[in-house]
């Protein structure tokens, strides 16, 4: 009995050490994989920057381009500007690296994008979020060097229902945004997503209206309103740009 008892005690023991050297070899390895994970989530971020504004993100394959070409195309014409969100007023010197991630969360500044075309800004995007049907749904729109017309949208980062809801990652889906005026006679049209196929309404003058995704009825009811919503966060701002 004793030899047993002393045998269960050193199986117990053994197998505490072997979870503590697992358990430290994996902490180990997400701390020395961090930097790595950290990169492609930047690298990831400014490759959706570049794909709304329409920027050559695919190679002559079609397959999207290599790290490299993406800091380099960032490099040379992205620049990023800070809005206070209370006064609508760029925070001079400053990006959302140089400030609290809680206050870009929590929309308390406001990150804006500016494509840079030989030394003149040529068109802006913004980050647009919001909640669909089961996830939080990441995203950017850019507007043309007027204001006026959105040049693209990406949506890239969701928990969606694969073939349903998570349609929203598709060029179809996306494609229906671009060229469309953003800016009537009264201010900033509403962006409607329809229940299915927007027909007839999707040329109204007074609306900015797409098709919805057949089943994601949620999903595409969340992309409306987070759209409208950031819209009209930017919107004080855009509007001493194009002068009232």
């Amino acid at each position: 009995m004793a030899d047993r008892g002393k045998g269960d005690a050193y199986t117990v023991v053994y197998a505490a050490a072997i979870c503590v050297v697992c358990s430290l070899m994996l902490a180990a390895a997400a701390a020395g994989l961090r930097p790595l994970q950290d990169r492609r989530v930047e690298l990831d971020r400014k490759f959706n920057v570049l794909k709304a504004f329409q920027a050559p993100t695919l190679d002559a394959a079609g397959r999207r381009i290599g790290d490299a070409e993406i800091e380099r195309l960032y490099a040379d014409h992205v620049r990023e500007i800070l809005l206070d969100a209370a006064t609508a007023r760029p925070i001079e010197g400053k990006t959302s690296a140089d400030v609290p991630a809680a206050d870009v969360s929590e929309r308390r500044v406001l990150p804006l994008f500016q494509w840079i075309e030989d030394g003149s800004v040529t068109k802006y995007a913004f980050p647009v979020s919001g909640k669909g049907l089961w996830s939080t749904i990441y995203g950017y729109v850019a507007l043309d060097g007027q204001l006026r017309k959105i040049v693209g949208v990406t949506f890239y980062k969701h928990g969606e229902t694969p073939g349903l809801g998570g349609e929203i990652e598709r060029d179809w889906f996306q494609a229906q945004f671009r060229d469309r005026e953003i800016v009537g006679a009264s201010g900033l049209k509403p962006i409607v997503v329809a229940k299915g196929a927007a027909g007839p309404a999707a040329a109204a003058a007074d609306r900015v209206v797409v098709d919805g995704i057949s089943g994601a009825t949620m999903t595409g009811n969340g992309v409306m309103q987070f759209l409208n919503t950031d819209f009209a966060r930017y919107e004080a701002y855009f509007r001493t740009l194009r002068g009232g």
